[in-house]
């Protein structure tokens, strides 16, 4: 079993697809190593990639102030990405993209063991829950594999382009603070 600094120095040496030629930097993933909940979104932007650290363009500030909503810190959770290296043009990672990433993600799940994954958009929707996911349809409904619960939302830069899906995220977050404390008490 590989350590979160193991796995993000090997993930730093990773060359396995198109993404790592292109990146400024590796996005591993950042947080609570013993955390209850794992945000997980698509990718990297353009500020994540500048700066090797997930979620701290807009779309971050915004995560940050959908978790102090409901009584949490980045310094409570676990927030990785499907794939840890940008796309091109902020595009959804390819499917042989993920193919070749995802082993890291789910090398982090296994060292930090979450209860619960809340999936940050159609991408971690699909990848982690079914390929057949509809965001649209399905977000705010409780998953459960493998003992962890999963909660798909809309991505926060989603939230950004169409504020009107800020009611339904708003839900989905009272829902997750529900869970949280329930499997706290």
């Amino acid at each position: 079993m590989y350590t979160l600094e193991e796995l993000r120095s090997i993930a730093f040496q990773c060359h396995a697809c198109p993404l790592a030629e292109s990146r400024t930097r590796v996005v591993f993933g950042e947080g609570n190593p013993e955390a209850k909940i794992m945000f997980v979104g698509e990718g990297p932007g353009y500020y994540e990639d500048q700066q090797g650290r997930p979620f701290v363009g807009r779309a971050g500030q915004l995560l940050d102030k959908m978790l102090a909503a409901i009584e949490l810190s980045r310094q409570d959770v676990y927030i990785a990405n499907v794939v840890k290296c940008r796309p091109p043009d902020n595009r959804n990672p390819l499917q042989e993209e993920i193919d070749l990433c995802i082993k890291f993600l789910r090398w982090q799940y296994k060292v930090i063991r979450p209860e619960i994954i809340v999936c940050l958009g159609a991408v971690a929707s699909k990848t982690i829950i079914a390929p057949d996911f509809s965001i649209t349809r399905e977000r705010g409904k409780w998953f459960k594999k493998a003992g962890v619960w999963i909660l798909p939302t809309y991505h926060p830069a989603a939230l950004l382009r169409d504020p009107a899906k800020k009611r339904d995220s708003w839900e989905d977050l009272q829902s997750l603070q529900a869970r949280y404390k329930e499997l706290m008490s």
